[in-house]
């Protein structure tokens, strides 16, 4: 039986997103192993909305069949016939690090072999700074997004790849149209506390943000409440805080406390969560079989509108 906190609302692709996307030039996007239902129809909506022009990579009679099924002509499309996962993902990596693709995306394959693949020296896609996964949350009703970074591929990451992360969502918030965005550093508690390390961490990196991200404002530690409810800032006190209550980002301090908070935040009020992995040549669509259609579409815009092309 599902519990009764699980909202029965469905994923709304937002709008305004897919409107800001459409303003770009729709990128060419290699699709590692193509090869089955979930990402040819995610890449024949995307194409539709003219946010994608996809590079199809996989076996490629299985690829024609998929399309045929869809009533969709892809003669125009690039496709590169592969066999196997790991051909599939050498592969559209290193279009991407060639220059031949401008954004990566997770098909038919394993999340193992897929990454693996994207860190390769091999295919020319590392820039120096690690991988950081960023979710854009919004809620069916509209109304501001929050972004949360990192809740799929960094596990326990180090000072260093939070502020990494931190560099990337504030880069991402501009892109959206945020001319300053404000971000939370999640912990436990507001006060720094030496038995709670992520408090103490929460402390660090926004005294490093003070310093370094000068087009932001940056508040830390945070509990969630304090991060999400203007009430509950001003009941504690944080009423003046610039963040608390009415963040646009959220740096957590581990995978499983941000993986626990996305799927909160879609499974408890039907929110649209749509990744990209930043740090790369090439913004990375890191997409689940688990995905509605909705956070599909939503992450191929948000890939669109991070690669900025000029129409």
């Amino acid at each position: 039986m599902t519990s009764i906190f699980v909202s029965e609302r469905e994923a709304v692709c937002p709008p305004n997103l897919i409107k800001l996307a459409q303003g770009f030039a729709a990128p060419r996007v290699a699709i590692a192993r193509a090869s089955a239902p979930l990402p040819m129809e995610a890449a024949e909506d995307a194409t539709k909305a003219g946010i994608m022009t996809p590079v199809f990579v996989g076996e490629a009679d299985v690829i024609r069949a998929e399309a045929d099924k869809l009533d969709w002509d892809i003669s125009g499309y690039a496709l590169h016939d592969t066999t196997g996962e790991e051909e599939a993902g050498m592969t559209a990596a290193r279009l991407c690090g060639e220059g031949e693709a401008d954004v990566l995306m997770k098909g038919q394959l394993h999340t193992d072999v897929f990454m693996k693949s994207a860190v390769s020296r091999d295919n020319g896609l590392r820039t120096g700074k690690r991988f950081v996964h960023i979710f854009h949350i919004s809620h069916p009703d509209g109304g501001k997004p929050i972004l949360i970074s990192d809740a799929a591929v960094n596990v326990s990451p180090n000072l260093e790849t939070r502020q990494n992360a931190m560099e990337e969502v504030v880069d991402l918030l501009q892109r959206l149209g945020t001319e300053r965005p404000k971000l939370a550093i999640l912990s436990a508690t507001e006060s720094p506390i030496p038995s709670v390390p992520s408090s103490m961490d929460g402390q660090a990196l926004a005294n490093w943000a003070k310093e370094n991200l000068k087009d932001a404002d940056v508040s830390g530690p945070l509990a969630l409440d304090l991060i999400l409810s203007s009430k509950a800032a001003a009941t504690k006190g944080l009423g003046d805080d610039p963040v608390a209550g009415d963040a646009d980002g959220i740096i957590v301090p581990d995978i499983v406390s941000g993986n626990a908070l996305f799927k909160a935040m879609v499974y408890l009020s039907g929110g649209c969560a749509a990744g990209i992995v930043s740090g790369a040549k090439v913004p990375i669509l890191l997409t689940s079989r688990a995905d509605p259609a909705a956070a599909r579409m939503a992450s191929a815009a948000l890939a669109a509108i991070r690669c900025g092309l000029p129409k």
